[in-house]
């Protein structure tokens, strides 16, 4: 019995490998054998190589082309037309459900998780009011006082070599802040800790340094989600921390239901404001809620800190980069002591340039995005791919092309200064592009600004360290003094 049952095991997927390599649809297309055969490949690069998948991307396509299968079902591009077509003006297309309930495993039903286009678009028009450009610029206080304490703490504890700080914990705990006290009314003052040993930081970091985990084995963060609380502190006790704040969040819920319409006790409006305002639909559930706030810290903290690091290194690895900062800003903020708008910084040309070229090499999600080509897609890329397919492209690609981007590895901010920049910024794609564009963008752009601006106008700082980290920014630490 077992040995028939083995053969006929055997037999299945044997008969499958032949179909995926000879009779399916997408055979056509060059990629790996074992891409053509199981999805597992994907896993191999992204768990036993640690995320190499878009490194394996890049050099599959200087042997096989700009269209490549990478899975059984998956074509990657890597030329700019498709991934217009795929993000810009994707409307047709939907997210890929298997990718994304699985890398939303321990917060289902956020955003992120949300595949269904009507759906997205409904909690969007929700969340939509929060982060417009108008509520940003009346919120703008809050973020620079933030910004106040992140060089007051630098300036006054890091002032020395051996007081030296790591840039990437600095600025998330300053970006962590931001984005509690933005969401929530309440900030987890990450920044009034010593070093800025937030025990929430670590804990906000490892939701990321196990995506790849978690892409692939779903289910053991699900089965860890409903587990007693007993039970996930005596297995992860580091997890105190994220159920504190988790009861807090619940706590601030069920004050807003009871009086939807009030603000007493906030300082202003909060994220559940705004999630709880049905409009004629079903209220969300608390559960829902919660994990929509841990979203937003996620992916509100990691990818604007990022991107400050990089952008500092650099600035500081160029002298002659950190000194036309120095001298622009000066010449339009000649009091340092007196803070100067969002609006003032952003008309700053060398500023603004230096925070493109940062965006541009600071991608906050490398890993393709995927999307279910729909029957009444037209083309992706010029080609005519048959409905259920499932296509990608990373930013990575159309950052790094140097028909768009001469010289794409180096950093530099005066290429934006050029007369037409327009072919530039349709490419420029650090929130991706179209109907699922990040919903934080505004915010982040404030936060660049405001960052940069007040750290290159107040500070003098050098790097400990100077080595060209291109490449393995989250590997490695540069630290500054100040």
């Amino acid at each position: 019995m077992y040995i028939l049952l083995a053969c006929f095991t055997l037999f299945y997927f044997a008969v499958q490998a032949i179909y995926r390599l000879f009779f399916h649809p997408l055979c056509r297309y060059p990629g790996p054998v074992l891409a053509a055969i199981t999805g597992w490949y994907e896993a191999y690069h992204d768990i036993i190589r640690d995320g190499g998948l878009v490194a394996e991307l890049e050099m599959l396509h200087q042997r096989l082309g700009p269209v490549i299968r990478i899975g059984p079902n998956i074509l990657h591009f890597n030329y700019r037309q498709a991934y217009h077509d795929i993000y810009t003006h994707g409307s047709t297309l939907t997210k890929d459900p298997e990718f994304y309930l699985a890398l939303s495993a321990h917060n289902t039903g956020s955003s992120q998780a949300l595949c269904d286009p009507q759906e997205a678009k409904d909690r969007r028009a929700l969340l939509g009011p929060l982060f417009s450009r108008k509520a940003v610029s009346e919120l703008e206080h809050t973020i620079q006082g933030k910004v106040d304490k992140l060089v007051a703490a630098l300036e006054e504890r890091h002032n020395s070599e051996s007081s030296a700080v790591a840039l990437d914990i600095a600025f998330r705990a300053c970006t962590t802040d931001i984005i509690t006290a933005y969401c929530f009314a309440e900030s987890t003052d990450s920044l009034d800790v010593p070093n800025f040993a937030h025990e929430l930081l670590p804990l906000l970091r490892s939701v990321f340094t196990n995506a790849w985990f978690q892409r692939h084995f779903p289910f053991i963060f699900t089965l860890t989600n409903s587990a007693p609380q007993k039970i996930v502190l005596w297995l992860f006790p580091e997890m105190r921390t994220y159920l504190e704040l988790n009861a807090r969040f619940e706590r601030q819920i069920d004050r807003i239901i009871q009086d939807p319409d009030s603000v007493s006790g906030f300082e202003h409006r909060t994220v559940f404001h705004y999630l709880l305002e049905q409009k004629g639909r079903e209220r969300l559930s608390k559960q829902i809620l919660n994990f929509e706030a841990f979203l937003f810290i996620g992916a509100g903290s990691e990818t604007t800190a990022s991107a400050c690091y990089v952008g500092t290194f650099y600035a500081l690895k160029f002298p002659s980069i950190r000194k036309r900062l120095f001298e622009e800003l000066c010449e339009a903020w000649p009091d340092p002591d007196r803070p100067m708008p969002y609006a003032a910084l952003e008309k700053q040309p060398y500023l603004t340039a230096f925070i493109k070229e940062t965006l541009r090499l600071a991608l906050g999600v490398i890993h393709p995005l995927p999307r279910v080509v729909g029957s009444a897609t037209p083309t992706i890329g010029g080609l005519k791919i048959p409905p259920g397919t499932i296509v990608e492209m990373s930013q990575l690609f159309l950052h790094m092309n140097p028909s768009v981007f001469p010289d794409p590895h180096d950093f530099n901010p005066d290429r934006w200064l050029a007369e037409d920049t327009t072919e530039m910024m349709l490419d420029l794609s650090p929130f991706s592009k179209g109907p699922r564009i990040c919903l934080g963008l505004n915010l982040a752009w404030c936060e660049l600004y405001l960052v940069f601006g007040n750290m290159f106008r107040k500070l003098d700082m050098k790097l400990v360290i100077n080595d060209d980290t291109y490449g393995p920014f989250s590997c490695l630490h540069p630290q500054i003094l100040c």
